[in-house]
């Protein structure tokens, strides 16, 4: 691997995530100009933000697309560590933030970071350390498969007292991808699917919000002034873009109709102003990164790498498949946003630093 140290990073990851977070630039600004102009006195407001939380999260994926990334092996427990420091820092009075019945982020000055977001990385980080171990057989159940579930459990519990169900099921599908990837049996995958999908019924359904979700996606129309209303109006955002768009900028649904066009139904907003052409357009752009993802994770020169690679790459085509299927009413309404795209400091910081990873590992691959 020394003999390969010059080799430059993969340019189609590098220069996709670019144009993605530039495209995010742009619609952050066009989403969320008129609303925070009138609620904030400044329509700048969500871009310098966003712009903000992209220099720096640029600036920690050049950082670690030059960190030899088998360092990052010695730090997957203190990673783990911090992870339950700040998952358990967001209930603490004083330093977590509650925002909309929600105590998901901790403050930190003028700005909140979301721990759950650091949370992906860890869990990544640890999982691929300890599955790339000579002595750890990912075949035994007790061994191999259960350690990194029993962490990733302890994590999802505190993401989901938050509440954050959603960022808690993508988190734990990651994992579960990992030891895929590592080799893990058939009929462990097969225990673990008899286990979580009850599970996950039964957490859809026990509180009365989420239960009142899940029944506004089987018909949204029903509930159409409530728990129907964001998937109408993204709806509703997406038809009147036909194939080219109503144009930039001029978006209907952005003037106070649809909640949160700039964050988790910022796709709503590509697909007005800019049409289908455009939708598909994005979605080619994260098929391109994730196709690249998973080949570096096959061609990398070690297990650690190819593991790190395919977690990483896997919580980002997670995340677009569920933002994507729930704003085009496929799935239930969650909180997961379009990872490079949507406003959301601690999402851009995380992803791009982890594909910061992604780039080193790929300067040691074998394509």
């Amino acid at each position: 691997m020394k003999k390969m140290r010059g080799k430059p990073p993969d340019f189609i990851i590098f220069f996709t995530t670019l144009v993605l977070v530039g495209l995010g630039l742009v619609m952050v600004f066009s989403s969320s100009a008129y609303t925070s102009g009138e609620l904030r006195g400044d329509g700048y407001y969500f871009l310098k933000r966003q712009a903000f939380w992209a220099f720096l999260g640029m600036f920690a994926m050049v950082f670690f697309a030059n960190f030899d990334y088998w360092k990052l092996k010695k730090y997957a427990r203190l990673a783990l560590i911090i992870n339950f420091v700040l998952l358990g820092l967001v209930f603490v009075d004083g330093i977590g933030v509650q925002l909309q019945g929600a105590s998901r982020w901790i403050g930190i000055g003028g700005y909140t970071v979301q721990p759950s977001e650091f949370t992906k990385l860890a869990l990544i980080l640890f999982t691929a350390a300890f599955l790339s171990q000579k002595n750890i057989d990912v075949r035994n159940l007790w061994k191999g498969v259960l350690p990194p579930l029993v962490f990733m459990g302890a994590s999802f519990l505190l993401i989901l007292s938050q509440p954050d169900l959603g960022t808690g099921v993508a988190v734990a599908a990651t994992v579960v991808v990992i030891l895929f990837a590592a080799g893990m049996q058939g009929k462990h995958i097969f225990l673990l699917a008899a286990a979580g999908l009850p599970l996950l019924g039964y957490l859809a359904l026990a509180e009365e919000y989420r239960r009142r979700r899940f029944l506004a996606f089987l018909n949204p129309w029903e509930d159409r002034l409530d728990t129907g209303y964001h998937i109408i109006q993204s709806l509703y955002a997406l038809g009147p873009g036909r194939l080219f768009g109503v144009g930039l900028g001029r978006s209907r649904q952005k003037f106070f109709y649809l909640p949160e066009p700039h964050s988790d139904f910022i796709f709503a907003m590509i697909g007005e102003e800019l049409g289908f052409i455009g939708g598909v357009t994005v979605i080619l752009l994260f098929f391109l990164l994730i196709w690249r993802g998973f080949k570096l994770a096959l061609m990398a020169p070690d297990m650690f790498g190819s593991l790190l690679a395919a977690g990483i790459i896997s919580m980002i085509a997670i995340q677009v498949v569920i933002n994507i299927g729930v704003v085009t009413g496929s799935l239930p309404v969650t909180g997961i946003n379009l990872p490079l795209i949507s406003a959301g400091g601690s999402s851009l910081f995380f992803t791009l630093s982890s594909i910061g990873v992604l780039l080193n590992i790929s300067r040691y691959s074998q394509y």
